[in-house]
């Protein structure tokens, strides 16, 4: 096993103690066992896989990995994004993030800034899909 499968264990395996104390928030705020478990497959998928696609990295460092998520490689790499999912990934970000504020994890301020950038930036993501899905679809950086 080279270093880099080492970091993406070792990350994997400390995602899933932010995993497990984020299931426990949206069961206190009184999700449905479906939403529970939609919202933690988005986050999973969100802090094992694409953080871990280029080069490891931690769940506190997702806040700033957020936008060229949903700008580019979310819309690439996966079959199923649509506008409908990236509004779904942005919710669970959004929550995952709100929790680890809470807990102390990351800062609020992040967390902030976090939601700003996507309020701001939906309809751009909203067009890039289009743009995606017309063939027109060029990489944003």
């Amino acid at each position: 096993m080279d270093n880099y499968e080492k970091e993406v264990n070792k990350n994997v395996k400390r995602n899933e103690t932010f995993l497990l104390e984020f299931e426990k928030y949206l069961k206190e705020k009184g999700l449905a066992d479906k939403t529970i478990r939609k919202h933690l497959y988005n986050m999973e998928f969100f802090l094992n896989t694409y953080l871990n696609y280029y080069e490891p990295t931690k769940m506190e460092d997702g806040p700033d990995k957020v936008f060229e998520f949903l700008s580019d490689w979310f819309i690439r790499k996966c079959m199923w994004s649509s506008k409908s999912s990236i509004k779904e990934y942005s919710t669970s970000i959004k929550k995952f993030y709100k929790c680890m504020s809470d807990n102390n994890h990351i800062s609020s301020e992040i967390y902030e800034d976090l939601c700003e950038e996507i309020k701001e930036n939906m309809d751009y993501f909203f067009e890039l899909m289009d743009d995606y899905d017309n063939g027109n679809f060029v990489y944003p950086f």
